[in-house]
């Protein structure tokens, strides 16, 4: 998905996560509830990290807990419930939010999940809650949460990145995944997070990458991602799209659009250390001239700056 797309995706999440906020009078009123016979905010912080240890054991994604916590609030702060039906809304709450996000296959039935959760009411008492719920919520599919922007923002930022880094032609011998896992590596010692790094440290050991190979490529990351940020490199405009041809393209286009002219067949070509470079240039010059040579004296602006180019020019 291009960068457009996800601007655009972006927008329209931001636009309905009103609709999917808890209503603040009320989330407020929980915080200021010191009164037995009421849901404290005390009580509801410790519900929701039963449901943080129930979605690790029975193997659910981050977005089922979101999901779930986001439907237990908007609930919450909708209705005055007793404490002792705290659990049964919130076990309600994570079912429903894992019958929308979860595998059917990786469900943990009613009767299960009410075991595992310790909870005293039936099945029969889970269903007529999720109905209320359902109701009074409106709840028809998945909410927008924090976690949808967290990866949409996620993606635009490190997706810049990564094309930044492929306009280099050194950055396509990297694997893939150590290329991705620099590009991570990059932005967790920006933050200086202890707990991000042993996660990424836990990812390179799981793929059994060298320190040897990460490092090598973490320093070229690094340098492409500070000439990339540097004043002097000239990025492309990405709110209008425009040709730039050279007179002589300009010329050649304007006299023969009325005849298509016969191409000659180009010859297959690859590298072969027994062959040499000027070989192969000779064989691509009886085809159509190069992209360089296209733009002519009035290309504009490359994307790196000049004297990055010219290091190119010369490897």
């Amino acid at each position: 998905m291009d960068a457009f797309k996800l601007m655009k995706e972006l927008r329209a999440n931001y636009e309905l996560e009103v609709y999917y906020l808890p209503k603040e009078t009320g989330l407020s009123l929980i915080e200021s509830t010191n009164q037995d016979g009421r849901i404290s905010a005390k009580c509801r912080d410790a519900k929701v990290e039963d449901l943080w240890s129930l979605t690790s054991f029975f193997g659910y994604s981050t977005q089922t807990f979101v999901l779930a916590v986001n439907l237990l609030d908007r609930f919450l702060a909708m209705m005055r419930i007793q404490p002792k039906h705290l659990s049964c809304v919130s076990l309600s709450c994570l079912h429903m939010a894992a019958k929308m996000t979860e595998e059917e296959c990786n469900l943990a039935s009613t009767d299960e999940l009410i075991r595992i959760g310790q909870c005293r009411f039936s099945v029969s008492d889970l269903g007529r809650m999720e109905k209320i719920i359902t109701e009074k919520l409106d709840f028809k599919s998945k909410s927008v949460t924090a976690l949808t922007f967290l990866h949409l923002y996620h993606r635009i930022t490190r997706e810049a990145q990564l094309k930044a880094c492929l306009c280099r032609i050194s950055f396509s011998k990297a694997k893939p995944s150590v290329l991705a896992l620099s590009l991570l590596r990059q932005q967790i010692e920006a933050i200086q997070s202890q707990d991000m790094l042993e996660i990424a440290r836990h990812i390179q050991r799981h793929l059994k990458i060298a320190d040897s190979e990460l490092l090598l490529w973490r320093g070229q990351v690094a340098q492409c991602l500070s000439d990339y940020a540097s004043p002097e490199c000239s990025k492309p405009n990405h709110r209008k799209l425009q040709w730039i041809v050279s007179r002589r393209t300009a010329q050649n286009l304007h006299s023969s659009y009325r005849s298509v002219p016969e191409l000659p067949t180009i010859p297959e070509c690859c590298w072969d250390e027994s062959e040499s470079e000027d070989s192969c240039e000779d064989m691509m010059s009886s085809g159509e001239e190069s992209l360089s040579s296209s733009l002519g004296s009035d290309g504009e602006g490359p994307f790196f700056p000049a004297h990055l180019r010219h290091q190119y020019l010369n490897a």
